[in-house]
Order: C-alpha cells, then structure tokens, then sequence
C-alpha cells in the first residue's frame, strides 16, 4: 500500500515539475521552485529506501514466524502423543497387579 502511494506521488511530483516548467508562478521564483522540488525528491528517494528496507524486516519477521509456527505445531502434536502414551501407560487403580500388567501390555500391543 505504502509502495502504491509513493508512485502516486512520485507522478504527482513530476506533474508538478513539468507544470512549473511550462507555466511558472508568480508567487516563488524558478530557482526556489528548483529547489524545492529538489528537496521533494530527496525526501521521497529517502521515504523510496525506508519503505524498502522496512519490507526486507518485514520479510524477515514473517519468515521467522513461519518456522515458529511448523516447530510450535510439531512441538503441541509431539505433547500430545507423549500425554496419550502416559495415560495409556498408567496402572488401573492403585495396585499394580501382575494380571492388571500383563492386560495392559494387551492393549497397549
């Protein structure tokens, strides 16, 4: 969006130096209508380079959350397989009997 303003007032920029070129003002002088145009176009060069730089983090950023979100989905499948193998290892009831092992070996086969 910000890129897609900036070409719109780069044209606009350049509209108006063609229009001061053909017409002039009255109101400023050719030389300080220069100049200021001139500093129009180092501000928007300068604002051109911020919002490059701003997508090449922005990138980076996104990126970085993309390896986030694939190491935390294999981390929450890999906790709950590991919780599904506790419950299923658990003795049923508080003795442990041999024939309570031996049926839970079963199952768990």
């Amino acid at each position: 969006e910000l890129e897609n303003q900036l070409t719109t007032k780069s044209k606009t920029l350049d509209e108006l130096k063609q229009s001061l070129a053909t017409n002039g003002s009255a109101e400023q002088t050719p030389e300080a209508q220069s100049l200021r145009i001139a500093e129009l176009c180092e501000m928007k060069d300068s604002i051109v380079n911020q919002v490059a730089q701003l997508k090449a983090s922005m990138q980076s950023i996104l990126e970085q959350w993309r390896a986030y979100d694939e190491i935390y989905a294999e981390v929450s499948l890999m906790t709950t397989r590991y919780s599904y193998c506790i419950e299923q290892c658990k003795p049923s009831g508080e003795e442990a009997s041999l024939e309570a092992l031996k049926e839970q070996v079963k199952t768990l086969q």
